[in-house]
């Protein structure tokens, strides 16, 4: 019994230790894809600012990078509304090497995420 709660202890504390250590980044660019028109624009964003993709309202919080390969991966905390005031169709992380994982489901638009800015 307490063997089995020390073996299930190790697999839930395991992921933590492994976690690299990440850095703040002071903005991202995100790339915005209208499905219709079939164009796709980059968004470079600063921390806390707001940009337009069509109709919706981008938002970065906050990116984060893995501090020992900063061009690795980035992690980006995005808010996204239809339009400015109205209650968020997207809130959360989206991470650059897997877009799929928590994606934005909207039918015109898809956003992902390129990387963070540390300038």
């Amino acid at each position: 019994m307490i063997r089995s709660a020390l073996v299930a202890l190790m697999a839930l504390t395991a992921p933590v230790l492994a976690q690299d250590e990440a850095s703040i980044g002071t903005g991202a660019t995100l790339r915005g894809l209208d499905k219709h028109a079939g164009t796709a624009v980059d968004l470079p964003l600063r921390a806390g600012q707001t940009v337009s993709l069509g109709w919706l309202q981008i938002t970065l919080a906050e990116c984060r990078y893995p501090t020992t390969n900063p061009s690795g991966d980035a992690f980006a905390y995005l808010v996204i509304r239809e339009e400015a005031g109205e209650a968020a169709i997207f809130e959360g992380w989206m991470v650059a090497s897997s877009p799929a994982l928590n994606a934005l489901d909207h039918g015109r638009y898809d956003v992902w995420v390129l990387n963070c800015t540390t300038d």
